[in-house]
């Protein structure tokens, strides 16, 4: 513990907004993976379940209430649900909104997530440029005749950009898995949910039929 604190301090003040950039990365990673279960997103059969509440004529103002808190998917069908009555156009046009504000919801601090795999290399790249001043200065201070002048700056350097790098690395290879995720979920509630609106929508129109004639 006392070495990894004195490789810390050897980093310079460079080596902090790295580390801050390594505990918001991991914590963004963890609540990603956390929220983004398809379980949580896409619950099973959660369709299937709302359409035979539908069937039953069950799919009340408090049904839809719940569906609308139960994840990104049961929004969408509450959507539905809610302008089942209009015009199939004005209800996409609903459901595209809310799809909308669903997928910002998925995205939700993947742009930070981004933001921090290319700031971090940049702030390594910053800290050694310091530490190579820092070496500079000290061979103008004291000379190349001792090597202990130099140590400061070359580890400052080093060190920085390798935690930089160990920062950037992880959080770039994170972000583009969890925006693949994201891309495939938001596809997958989208077959979903359109599915479930042109049956509603057919079901619909199949009780108008009787009734005007």
């Amino acid at each position: 513990m006392t070495g990894m604190w004195e490789i810390v301090l050897a980093g310079g003040p460079f080596i902090w907004p790295i580390i801050l950039c390594s505990i918001v990365a991991a914590g963004i990673v963890l609540e990603r993976l956390w929220t983004l279960q398809r379980r949580r997103v896409m619950p099973p059969d959660l369709a299937r379940r709302i359409w035979a509440l539908v069937e039953a004529g069950q799919a009340n103002d408090k049904v839809i209430a719940a569906l609308e808190v139960n994840s990104p998917l049961g929004k969408l069908l509450a959507t539905v649900l809610s302008n089942r009555h209009r015009p199939r156009a004005v209800l996409m046009e609903r459901l595209e909104d809310a799809g909308r504000h669903v997928a910002h919801d998925l995205d939700r601090f993947l742009n930070t997530l981004g933001t921090i795999a290319g700031v971090a290399p940049l702030l390594g790249l910053l800290g050694t440029v310091f530490g190579i001043i820092k070496a500079f200065e000290a061979i103008y201070a004291g000379g190349m005749g001792d090597p202990r002048t130099l140590s400061g700056g070359i580890s400052e350097a080093l060190l920085t950009t390798a935690a930089g790098l160990m920062v950037a690395i992880p959080s770039q290879v994170a972000y583009r898995y969890l925006r693949g995720r994201v891309d495939s979920i938001v596809v997958q509630i989208e077959k979903d949910v359109v599915r479930f609106a042109d049956a509603l929508n057919d079901r619909m129109e199949s009780r108008r039929q009787p009734e005007s004639e």
